[in-house]
């Protein structure tokens, strides 16, 4: 094996779920904190992400994983019968950064 092993980032790993909370490690929202929304049926690669701000929860970002690092696991619950809310997002990314 080669010295690449250190490069390999636990984040491409780990199976996203809606609920998530990550932080953008590439892209020109770097640096920024998102809630994955849902997970891409079409390609395992990439999962969709919302911040209620520029990237509002009816048209989240298409983003692939491994420019993604895990910051929460399981930060909500996205229940079917219910609508994902901007302000709801807001509330629970600005909570967690609170926490930080």
């Amino acid at each position: 094996m080669s010295g690449n092993s250190d490069k390999t980032d636990k984040t491409e790993k780990y199976n996203y779920k809606a609920g998530d909370i990550a932080l953008a490690l590439a892209g020109r929202d770097e640096g920024r904190l998102f809630a994955v929304i849902s997970l891409d049926e079409k390609d395992d690669n990439y999962v969709f992400i919302a911040d209620g701000r520029s990237r509002r929860a009816d048209k989240p970002k298409r983003k692939k994983i491994k420019h993604l690092k895990l910051a929460k696991e399981s930060a909500f619950e996205i229940k079917e019968s219910e609508k994902l809310t901007n302000s709801f997002l807001r509330k629970t990314l600005e909570e967690y950064k609170n926490l930080q």
